[in-house]
Parts: C-alpha cells; sequence; structure tokens
C-alpha cells in the first residue's frame, strides 16, 4: 500500500514517515510540505535516513494524493480539509489525526467519508483506546456524585487545548453518564469561580517539554478516588497506530471510522 504523509517534516510526520518505512505491506509514496522548505523536490526516504525509496516531497497536495493508495495527515485543521476533499475526489484512503477542528470542518471529513473510508481518531494507540472504554464503563458504574476531572499534559508546541484526547475522554465520561459533554464541560477556571458546579467534567491542560502525551481521569468521590492514566513515552506510538490504520482501512467500504474500530475493540 503506498502511503503519503502530509506535513512530513513536522514531528508527527517524520514519526510516521519512520512507522510507513518499517510497516510490512506499506510503502512510502512521498510526503507534502510548504513551497518555500527545502525538502520540496527531494527523495523523502533519502531525506530520514531511509535511503532512496522514490518518495518525492511535493509542495501540492494534489501531487502527493496522486501518487499515493492513501494519505495520513497530522497537520492543521485548514489542510485536513483540504486534503479530505481531495481524498475523496481520488477515491484514497485517508487517516485523520488533526484536532481542533470545527464543526463545520467536522462536517466536511463527514462528506468525504461518504466516498472513501476515513480513519478519524485524536491518539492512534492502543491504551489511549482502552482508556476510553474504561472511562465510559467507569462513569456509568460510579455514583454520581463522584466528581469527573480530566488533566492532560503535552510538550511545549501544541496549539490547542484541551487535547484532542482529553476531549475524546471527556466524551467516554458523559457516554457513560448519559449526558452531553457540551453541556456539562468546564474547560477554564480563573478566579473566584465558586463551587464546582454538581455532575460537570472539568478539563485541566499543561504544557511544557517534549511530552508526548499525558492523560489522567480522575473520579473524585468522598473519602477515595479512582485514576486512570495513560502516558506516552514516545510518539512512535501513534505513528504505529496511523499505518495500521491505513492498512486496514484499504478494505472498508466507505464510512468514518474510530480506532477502535481499527483495533476491533468498539
Amino acid at each position: 500500500m503506498r502511503i503519503g504523509v502530509a506535513g512530513c517534516k513536522g514531528r508527527m510526520g517524520r514519526t510516521i514517515v519512520d512507522a510507513v518505512a518499517a510497516a510490512e505491506g506499506a510503502q512510502l509514496a512521498g510526503g507534502s510540505a510548504r513551497p518555500d522548505d527545502s525538502w520540496v523536490g527531494q527523495d523523502l526516504g533519502t531525506l530520514t535516513g531511509h535511503g532512496p525509496l522514490d518518495a518525492p516531497v511535493v509542495d501540492d497536495p494534489v501531487a502527493l494524493v496522486q501518487r499515493a493508495d492513501a494519505v495520513i495527515d497530522f497537520t492543521t485543521p485548514e489542510l485536513t480539509v483540504k486534503h479530505a476533499e481531495l481524498a475523496a475526489q481520488a477515491g484514497i484512503t485517508l487517516v485523520i489525526g488533526t484536532t481542533g477542528l470545527s464543526d463545520q470542518q467536522q462536517a466536511a471529513i463527514r462528506r468525504a467519508a461518504r466516498h472513501i473510508p476515513v480513519v478519524q481518531a485524536p491518539n492512534m494507540s492502543l491504551g489511549v483506546n482502552l482508556l476510553l472504554n474504561l472511562v465510559q464503563q467507569v462513569a456509568a458504574a460510579l455514583d454520581p456524585n463522584f466528581d469527573i476531572e480530566i488533566t492532560e499534559m503535552h510538550h511545549r508546541h501544541k496549539k490547542d487545548a484541551p487535547s484532542g484526547t482529553a476531549l475524546a475522554l471527556g466524551r467516554a465520561a458523559a457516554d457513560g453518564r448519559k449526558v452531553v459533554l457540551d453541556q456539562v464541560a468546564d474547560r477554564g477556571r480563573d478566579g473566584d469561580t465558586g463551587e464546582r458546579a454538581p455532575g460537570s467534567i472539568g478539563f485541566a491542560a499543561l504544557r511544557g517539554g517534549d511530552v508526548a502525551g499525558e492523560h489522567t481521569v480522575i473520579f473524585a468521590g468522598a473519602g477515595e478516588r479512582i485514576e486512570l492514566s495513560h502516558k506516552a513515552s514516545s510518539r512512535g506510538i501513534f505513528g504505529q497506530g496511523a499505518v495500521k490504520a491505513a492498512l486496514w482501512a484499504r478494505a472498508q467500504d466507505p464510512g468514518l471510522y474510530s480506532m477502535q474500530d481499527v483495533l476491533g475493540i468498539g
């Protein structure tokens, strides 16, 4: 399967390139970068230490899509929507790890998924997707008097907060309680906020260093506390998961799939 990597020079882009190069059944088709980038026109395999792979870096997303059976995209919401439209036109698979999409941008992803298989997940790791299931189960089992708080920490370069994974964990907790997250989420506290609103799901975002990703869901009751955590020590797990998703999706009908579908734990 020829896999193209959007934003191949970024932190996650390079991680995905390494994962594609190492995966059985996958071949690096090329990557995309900004028009003024020095990588444009060079072989991506050579640039990343994998040797010549006939995988050019291009500055045009159309050119990337034309060379690939699948594109993996961990870029920006704006670019992701563009890649989704192009992938749908070309009839290729799309794997999306981009977070921070607006409702309008998410609607564009759903439109693309009417024509092609799209795997979209805020986190591609096995551990996080198992955690999502556990959080939903615990939220459903516990008395509603348990307060739910979600903390996350990422590297200093991350732009969106809370992280897409933190929001996914919040949705899992809300699903367990049979409530709508947008109606109970508390995403910022500062100053005299008053007492905690009963039934709310709180979020706290930390940024610093080179942290790949750490998430904890806290269920705090009277006299006891349950904490479910996942800590990623390497971005490699996300790249491997994205490639696994691309290989899996190739055999699927058009539709919008999650990483839990890929792993068979949904």
